[in-house]
């Protein structure tokens, strides 16, 4: 029965969002006009439920540049109408648009000037009359098996709220970088890191010239303790990499003769490289792809920038 009664409600409230698609026409397009030409914050307000998508909704918009804050419609109508000032546009969610508390803040926003978007299921509510865009938000029916709690109704308003934040996210031109800047901390900042942030540099970099003897490099590979080392020429651009494994094969086929060698004779030429505002999840992915422990990081011009290290990388838990 309890099952029975599960997919019934996911599949009201799935339908309740395919819905919505057909309802994306001109007005959806001016509300993303309105929220991308808002020179001041979006201010976002609910009561309820409604209230608490409408929180959701301001996070979202915060989160991907957009200025917003959520508005207790109550707390509003009781000293906080100072926080909508000139310049803002208003979201106000209400289901019915027929809220005491919201229709009270209408009146103050079209004082200021702000313009108004509404997300109701009533076209014809007075919200939505009063609103400059309307967004029909509107269901079949509640998957609440007694049709009364907020379940169908509050899908498709969050879902809408997504709808106009990430269209607003294309419109901006709001890219991974500004993303990053917004979400250093949590899981979601460690994935956004760049290689910039976890490579070695100055000092900590192995280096040795091309003429550079293997007794040498080796001491350096030891020093450093990277598992490689860059090999650079007297200009000090990159030349080739000689790592772990570059030892062992070399070991094999040379035995103690190897000593006398010198780093350009022994080294892997035009290693893999990748650039320090790449990604460290795509640094991460070619390493292990590649079943290599580093990477240089080199500049445009094949000077070495740095060297980021596998177990680095598994240390920021980006996995």
């Amino acid at each position: 029965m309890s099952r029975d009664t599960a997919r019934k409600v996911l599949a009201i409230e799935a339908q309740a969002i395919l819905d919505l698609a057909s309802r994306i026409d001109e007005s959806f397009d001016r509300a993303v006009e309105v929220l991308f030409t808002c020179t001041g914050r979006v201010v976002v307000t609910g009561m309820g439920k409604s209230g608490i998508i409408a929180q959701k909704l301001s996070a979202t918009l915060a989160s991907t540049g957009t200025p917003s804050l959520y508005l207790h419609p109550v707390e509003a109508i009781h000293g906080d109408l100072g926080r909508i000032v000139k310049g803002d546009a208003v979201v106000a969610v209400s289901y019915g648009g027929d809220t005491g508390e919201i229709l009270a803040l209408v009146a103050a926003v079209k004082r200021l000037g702000s313009p108004l978007i509404s997300l109701t299921g009533n076209p014809r509510s007075p919200l939505a009359g009063a609103s400059d865009v309307h967004l029909d938000v509107s269901i079949r029916e509640e998957a609440c098996p007694l049709g009364l709690a907020p379940t169908a109704s509050t899908t498709a308003a969050l879902a809408m709220g997504d709808a106009l934040a990430m269209a607003l996210i294309e419109r901006r031109g709001f890219t991974v970088d500004d993303f990053a800047v917004l979400h250093p901390g949590g899981r979601l900042g460690k994935k956004l890191l760049r290689v910039e942030d976890v490579m070695h540099t100055g000092d900590e970099v192995p280096r040795v010239r091309v003429d550079t003897k293997m007794k040498d490099v080796l001491f350096e590979m030891t020093r450093k303790r990277l598992g490689m080392t860059t090999v650079v020429d007297g200009d000090g651009k990159l030349r080739g990499i000689l790592s772990d494994g570059d030892l062992r094969r070399q070991m094999e086929r040379h035995g103690y003769a190897l000593l006398d060698r010198t780093a350009e004779e022994c080294m892997t030429p035009k290693p893999i490289l990748i650039g320090r505002r790449e990604l460290a999840t795509a640094a991460l992915d070619l390493m292990e792809s590649r079943k290599i422990t580093a990477l240089v990081v080199a500049t445009a011009e094949g000077t070495v920038d740095g060297v980021v290290q596998l177990h680095d990388l598994w240390k920021t838990e980006m996995i």
